[in-house]
């Protein structure tokens, strides 16, 4: 039975929900009058029902599809601006003891070089990432209470927020580790962590259990219930996704809002982030032998009626996809992206790491951080750095009060402004410098308010004597 506020997996993520919601969608797809009913309620920008939502995603009428992108991207911009955040991954270890078909850390892969960083090579990994400019991180590991165990975890995020190198730091550690228990997410909130995200894979269960034959992983009610286990101890800010090509996309979009509808009605906030990658090449991994892979077009129409269903959330595309396929997601609703990115283990500082072929899958996007920023900048966007939420106690259902009502453009554009004018003092190419610098001007003229604007143009300046860490 469908409950979106229990806690048990099978009845918030529930399999016949799921098929009547495809079904409702297929009959119900060339209703036009619904479909402009669906449509006129997103502009409410409110957000839409999974049943509601999965009717736009089915709806093939080109017409129709312009309509969804064009509001995907109203929306995007009515809540988010102009800004794109930025970060980077940093896988700390491949050691795992899962048995995923889908990824190459997988147990029974006896090719793949096992790696463990140690804290002093976490140092050197985290100085690379300063001196590209990052400020914010991903941290990734494969499952292995052995060699991965939570207090692994914690002690390397002490060591990234101990580093100053310069003018750089890591403000703000975002984590993606196997799913755990109330405890160790409370661990993980004392830590100071961000966002956990954890991606669900496949929401079907009995091909998530094929997919996950051995290893914790395996057990579907303990993965998918992850999130509520991570509200319990206490972190407000939770990031979904799947990995599209594991099942039918249709049915994973469902279920990604059904499980969206489940946290907002149980913990009154929904996902902070919301992921869409797809499976890629990697050692021991052919895509091709999966059947449910989809299109650019279909990424596409995923993106924006997640951002219409979703309003408030963040969608993030990793360099999993190419320059033009991000290009073209950025414009229907992603807001956040990463750049620069190494998919291996120590990979930002020692080249050889990407010839032992340690990665989790192969990078579609391999432009340094400084071209992708110019290339943000040049296509009108303002790259942001900035963690201030983060430290300023914005986050989960505050950060989502600020965001429903528009007020936090009132602290966010600002401080992207002041957190890009920090990159280009700092670590950007003198011809990256020069656009972004004309396109701060431009933005200081978008700022409303005269006393607002007033601040960021002294702490400008102030950032340019040397100053740094400027936030609203």
């Amino acid at each position: 039975m469908y409950n979106p506020k229990s806690l048990k997996a099978e009845e918030f993520i529930s399999h016949e929900e799921v098929l009547e919601t495809l079904k409702f969608a297929d009959e119900n797809k060339d209703d036009l009058k619904l479909v402009d009913e669906i449509i006129d309620k997103a502009r409410e920008k409110k957000g839409l029902t999974h049943r509601e939502a999965s009717v736009l995603l089915a709806c093939d009428h080109p017409e129709k599809n312009e309509e969804i992108f064009s509001l995907a991207k109203e929306i995007k911009d009515d809540f988010y601006g102009n800004r794109i955040v930025l970060f980077a991954p940093l896988y700390l270890s491949n050691y795992c003891v899962n048995g995923c078909v889908y990824c190459p850390y997988h147990r029974q892969n006896k090719k793949i070089p096992r790696k463990k960083m140690t804290q002093d090579e976490i140092k050197r990994e985290v100085i690379a990432l300063m001196d590209m400019g990052h400020k914010r991180l991903a941290l990734e590991s494969g499952e292995d209470p052995v060699n991965n165990p939570i207090e692994y975890i914690l002690e390397s995020i002490d060591t990234i927020y101990s580093i100053k190198h310069k003018n750089g730091e890591i403000r703000r550690v975002n984590v993606n580790i196997a799913a755990t228990s109330v405890e160790n997410y409370r661990r993980l909130k004392e830590a100071g962590i961000g966002t956990y995200i954890l991606f669900q894979e496949t929401y079907h269960k009995e091909s998530y259990e094929k997919l996950h034959p051995t290893g914790p992983k395996h057990n579907y009610a303990y993965h998918t219930e992850a999130m509520d286990r991570a509200m319990q101890g206490g972190i407000d800010d939770v990031g979904l996704g799947v990995l599209f090509g594991l099942e039918n996309y249709r049915y994973e979009f469902a279920a990604l809002l059904m499980h969206a509808e489940h946290l907002e009605a149980v913990y009154g906030v929904g996902p902070h982030t919301v992921s869409v990658p797809r499976i890629r090449p990697a050692d021991d991994i052919d895509p091709t032998a999966f059947d449910n892979a989809i299109s650019d077009d279909i990424l596409a129409k995923l993106v924006a009626c997640i951002r219409v269903a979703v309003p408030y959330t963040g969608i993030i595309v990793s360099t999993r996809e190419t320059k033009e396929t991000r290009e073209r997601l950025l414009n229907l609703g992603v807001s956040q992206i990463s750049g620069g990115s190494k998919t291996s283990v120590g990979g930002y500082c020692d080249s050889e790491a990407e010839d032992e072929n340690t990665a989790q899958f192969d990078v579609y996007d391999t432009r340094s951080l400084d071209e992708v920023v110019k290339w943000l900048m040049e296509l009108g966007y303002v790259p942001s750095f900035c963690t201030a939420c983060y430290r300023e106690g914005r986050t989960g259902d505050r950060f989502m009060s600020l965001c429903k009502s528009g007020q936090i453009q009132n602290c966010c554009h600002p401080n992207a402004i002041m957190t890009l004018k920090e990159y280009l003092e700092d670590y950007a190419a003198p011809e990256t410098r020069a656009v972004g610098e004309d396109l701060i001007l431009k933005e200081l003229e978008n700022i409303p308010s005269p006393k607002v604007r007033g601040i960021v143009e002294e702490n400008l300046i102030k950032i340019s004597q040397g100053m740094r860490d400027f936030r609203f």
